[in-house]
């Protein structure tokens, strides 16, 4: 043991001259027997080392720089060494540690010189163990010492200095310092970062110093994806403007790594038309080019190809007719020929009542014009697109006199409106088929039959847009007839048919009914529903005013009819998603009448921030919810709904939210407990988790029977168009739990259509592309039909239950269809499976999880993700949702 003490002897010694270590080990006596126990516990070469490293500290304070400089060099090799693998504490710096103090007070003590920015160097990389907390020690000695290769000192280092840069600019920008040191730090760090896969350190940290454009010079292309990735997945947690910014600067990446269907993905989230046209114009490959209108078509985006983005004129016609959606039906009913589906249901194929006991279907009597509706509503939604079912499309020789008409006749008065209008939905995306079916009540005497028609004309023109306008051409000449009923049934199927399209001639058609005084309020609501669904999102001032004024000249007794809320929610699509746009408006809306006011502003702040997660807005919505109103006031409900809309946009909000909802519902009063349903609905639209589906079950048995209907029509929301067996089964025993109350059958009978929508091959999920875009017309027909679901018997129970159709807008195909270069079916093995969130992970990490291998067109559940399992195609777009055009890989080679 005699060598034991002999280098600690020198150690104290070494540190004496500084005056600084002689201060530090005073204490007591006792630490120093606890060195002589850690020194027996060290291996010999780390003692070796531990006492060469404090020979080198008290050379370090040599008086001869040839001394101190072969020490130093020696110390930063010790360190640099160490340091690369950051694991636990590296050894140097453990042992360095008692000398922090002594090496800082020699260097205030040294002359300028090579050897004290090399000192500084050593400092700084000490001070990342050894500094005091907030102190910034470490970014101090960097600024002070060389400006050479950062990355030398290892990853650790570099990360821990990149915390410090974002306190220090925080720092500065409130005293107005200057920070150009700081920025040629960070132009440094990004780089190291960029080259080392760390992406998002480097993101972050552009976005603390507010220099994100710094980033584009910096990305190559084996890093634009990932940073890209990583820059749209973290945009939803930002407020506006910002927000936009990070799209804006993706977008600006992609293009210049010619990413082109991720940068028009990224366009339209940002809504950009001008970039959308960039990407076409940028482009010179036509089959690329169809990729993007299938991606355009799928979002809804209605645009014209003129001869700048397309030189060809029968490329242009092709392009122009994907746009249109017009190959849609053909796409959809393909996939329903290979999964064997095309049988037409009938609603006792979704009733099942012979799995109930007998008292249930003894109560179907119960009247009956009422179960035939729900039977209408049933059929149209299960057979939807597929052109043929059991009631509406019957040939006429089955029986003589028709059996469409009779079942047409088995509704009355109103109900036969949905039932003609039905026929459009059992038609739907079919135009020229559609149009020749319907044509046949166009000639009739009853009115509703008419007004039924021409809903039905505007369903089957739904997300296809047509080159002769047949919509237009058929509905303008009904909207100013004098029955309400044909009237509303045109306006509404104008709504339907255009939405999203901006078209002015239905802008001139409708916006004259609103300043009308002889026409009925429901006429109305409906005319202003439809501007807001063709104008959504463009924040259109002419119709903003014109749906103001028809506000304000509403007399008070007309303001307590349910409808006219439908008046302030087409005042909010025309600002769906757009935010700030929407303040001015909102503003406005403060002078209007008290019994609607409050109402108005909830409902235009939640389409504005609809989508857009914004943690504020969401806050605000609810401390709106915690008052407790007198009878009579409805705006709460709105404010539950917005709480959702604003709140959808993302996983971890969507979550939150729920729980939310759950506290909202034991401690909210009877017109909250009657939304929130709706918007769980909302939340998880196409989507069952069984948490949300366990709550509604629970609420569809509620004593209230608003709260128990609102929860059964969103338990067909959640299930809509999954088949979903746990669903189906709730549902069908509360049909004999409900048998004798008709209100409850009703909604019942609707949520069994709807989880059975399209047989199970549609969603009516306004998110695509993996969840990053939503679509507006589709989030607008959601809302609108769930703030009229707020007052169901007034409006669904009432004769105006033809509603139900706006969901037609959110209905899509939830399939991937693979199409060959000439666009036609194309069958290839795909991995189906649960999609992996594998944004800033090292390496390549798998995108899907428990995966089974189908062969396309395959259909996608929420939260699905698909791959090719092939090297034989690429596809066009990363993707694969929808319609995807694959073209041979050149370099495949088949093996046998």
């Amino acid at each position: 043991m005699s060598k034991t003490p002999d280098p600690k002897s020198t150690g104290t010694g070494a540190g004496k001259p500084a005056g600084e270590e002689s201060t530090v080990k005073v204490p007591s006596k006792d630490p120093k027997k606890k060195d002589d126990k850690k020194d027996e516990d060290l291996s010999e070469e780390d003692l070796a080392l531990k006492q060469q490293l404090e020979l080198y500290v008290e050379r370090v304070q040599d008086a001869d720089p040839g001394l101190q400089k072969v020490a130093l060099e020696s110390m930063r090799q010790e360190i640099r060494t160490a340091t690369s693998s950051m694991t636990s504490v590296p050894k140097p710096l453990k042992f360095l540690r008692p000398h922090y103090g002594t090496l800082k007070g020699f260097y205030e003590k040294m002359p300028d010189s090579d050897l004290k920015t090399l000192l500084a160097d050593i400092l700084s990389v000490l001070a990342l163990t050894m500094s005091a907390e907030g102190e910034r020690e470490s970014l101090k000695y960097r600024l002070l010492g060389s400006q050479g290769d950062i990355g030398s000192w290892g990853h650790e280092y570099v990360r821990n200095l990149a915390g410090e840069i974002g306190q220090e600019y925080a720092k500065r920008q409130s005293e107005e310092a200057p920070i150009d040191d700081l920025m040629e730090l960070v132009q440094q760090i990004v780089s190291f970062n960029m080259k080392h896969n760390a992406e998002p350190d480097a993101v972050d940290l552009l976005i603390e110093v507010e220099d994100l454009d710094l980033l584009v010079e910096h990305v190559d292309s084996s890093n634009c994806k990932r940073t890209c990735s990583y820059l749209t997945s973290f945009a939803k947690y930002l407020p506006g403007p910002d927000d936009m910014l990070v799209l804006d600067i993706a977008y600006t990446i992609y293009m210049k790594f010619e990413e082109y269907p991720l940068a028009l993905v990224t366009a339209l989230a940002q809504d950009n038309m001008q970039s959308i046209k960039q990407v076409f114009t940028s482009c010179d490959d036509n089959l690329m080019k169809r990729q993007f209108c299938y991606i355009l078509a799928r979002h809804g985006q209605t645009f014209d190809i003129d001869e700048e983005l397309c030189a060809s004129d029968e490329e242009r016609e092709v392009l122009q007719e994907i746009v249109n959606n017009v190959k849609l039906s053909e796409g959809y009913l393909a996939l329903a020929r290979d999964i064997e589906v095309m049988e037409a249901k009938t609603p006792d194929d979704i009733y099942k009542p012979h799995l109930l006991d007998g008292r249930a279907s003894a109560g179907a009597s119960v009247d009956s014009a009422r179960q035939n509706l729900a039977a209408t509503f049933v059929n149209a939604f299960v057979n939807a697109g597929f052109g043929q079912d059991k009631l509406m499309t019957v040939p006429s020789e089955a029986t003589s006199g028709g059996s469409s008409a009779s079942w047409l006749f088995k509704n009355k008065e109103h109900g036969k409106a949905s039932a003609a209008a039905s026929l459009g939905m059992i038609l739907l995306w079919d135009v020229d088929s559609g149009l020749a079916q319907l044509d046949k009540y166009f000639h009739s005497t009853d009115t509703h039959v008419i007004a039924g028609a021409l809903l039905g004309v505007g369903i089957v023109n739904c997300g296809i847009k047509n080159d002769c306008d047949p919509a237009l051409a058929l509905l303008a000449e009904y909207v100013d007839k004098d029955d309400p009923s044909i009237r509303i049934g045109a306006i509404m199927g104008l709504g339907l048919a255009y939405a999203g399209a901006q078209n002015e001639q239905i802008r001139s058609i409708l916006t004259p009914i609103l300043g009308d005084n002889k026409a009925s309020l429901d006429v109305i609501a409906f005319a202003a529903i439809s501007l807001g669904l063709v104008y959504v999102g463009s924040c259109n001032e002419e119709i903003a005013q014109a749906i103001i004024f028809s506000l304000m000249e509403r007399i008070e007794s007309e303001l307590g009819d349910p409808l006219s809320r439908l008046l302030p929610l087409g005042l909010g699509l025309l600002y769906l998603g757009k935010q700030e746009s929407v303040e001015a408006t909102a503003e406005v809306s403060k002078t209007f009448h008290e019994k609607i006011r409050k109402h108005c502003d909830m409902t235009l702040l939640s389409c504005a921030y609809a989508g857009t997660g914004n943690v504020l807005k969401v806050q605000h919505f609810l401390g709106e919810c915690a008052q407790h109103l007198e009878k009579g006031e409805s705006y709460q409900g709105a404010a539950v709904l917005g709480i959702a809309m604003v709140a959808m946009s993302e996983e971890l909000g969507l979550e939150m939210t729920i729980r939310s909802l759950e506290h909202l519902l034991q401690y909210g009063d009877q017109n909250i407990r009657r939304a929130v349903p709706l918007a769980l609905g909302l939340l998880c639209i196409s989507n069952p988790k069984v948490n949300v589906m366990d709550t509604l079950s629970r609420l569809s048995h509620d004593s209230d029977t608003e709260v128990a209907m609102a929860a059964i029509i969103s338990l067909g929301l959640i299930g809509a168009g999954t088949n979903n067996a746990r669903i189906a089964g709730i549902l069908r025993n509360l049909s004999s739990y409900h048998y004798k109350e008709a209100n409850l059958l009703f909604c019942l009978r609707i949520a069994q259509g709807l989880v059975h929508l399209g047989k199970g091959l549609m969603t009516l999920s306004p998110y695509h592309s993996e969840r990053f875009l939503l679509s507006a017309t589709a989030l607008a027909g959601l809302i609108t039909v769930l703030h009229i679901c707020l007052d169901m018997k007034a409006i669904i129970l009432g004769k105006y239950h033809y509603v139900l159709y706006f969901l037609t807008l959110a209905m899509q195909p939830r399939m991937l269809m693979t199409v060959d270069e000439n666009l036609k079916p194309l069958s290839v093995p795909v991995r189906v499976g649960q999609a992996v969130d594998v944004i800033g992970q090292a390496g390549r990490p798998k995108t899907i999880t428990g995966f089974q291998t189908h062969s396309t067109p395959v259909l996608l559940a929420a939260g699905d993700r698909a791959e090719l399992a092939t090297e034989k195609y690429i596809p066009l777009s990363p993707i694969l949702e929808g319609f995807v055009i694959l073209k041979e890989n050149p370099e495949y080679r088949d093996d046998n």
